[in-house]
């Protein structure tokens, strides 16, 4: 507000101010902000990772859920979900279909499940299919269901042949009967 500086004083014409000693040491402790170095600076810099989105235990949700995020599921989903790293917490219940590149289950899945990593431990129990390119099935984990292994499980195309549709004529034993 108040300076000694002559960068306040009126009487001087306004040219480019020239920065003191102080100001260099701490110019080149921060990055530029200005032209074509500062997208330089941000393209650089990782991004930080946003935490995974904790639904809690309390929490009863009908629907579906997406994100490209990761979920913390820790009370009950009636619906399908979607997500990049997906981890049912041990009191969690899901009704519906998962998908996800990284799956953890700890609690209860009654449906599909489709993975690129499907982890059961201990305390898992599934009812329905896993659809997989990596499975690992901890010693107490409860599963009814199939294990199919797909190289793309996300993409939900099954990569097995599909069997060949009966044609709808009578078999020739039933035509060749006499009545």
């Amino acid at each position: 507000m108040f300076s000694k500086s002559k960068i306040n004083d009126p009487a001087q014409k306004p040219t480019e101010a020239k920065p003191t000693p102080t100001e260099n040491r701490l110019d080149a402790a921060r990055p530029d902000t200005s032209g074509a170095s500062s997208t330089e600076f941000k393209a650089s810099a990782p991004k930080a990772k946003p935490p995974a989105s904790v639904l809690s235990s309390d929490l009863h949700v009908t629907g579906n859920l997406k994100t490209t995020g990761d979920i913390q599921v820790e009370g009950t989903i009636e619906g399908d979900i979607r997500a990049h790293l997906l981890t049912i917490g041990e009191g969690a219940t899901v009704k519906g279909e998962v998908i996800a590149d990284d799956v953890v289950i700890n609690g209860r899945i009654v449906g599909r499940v489709r993975g690129l990593k499907v982890r059961l431990t201990s305390t898992a129990r599934v009812e329905g299919d896993i659809i997989h390119k990596t499975i690992a099935i901890e010693s107490g984990a409860h599963f009814e269901g199939s294990v199919q292994r797909q190289d793309d499980p996300l993409s939900g195309k099954s990569n097995t042949p599909k069997p060949v549709a009966a044609s709808s004529a009578p078999p020739a034993s039933a035509a060749a009967k006499p009545a």
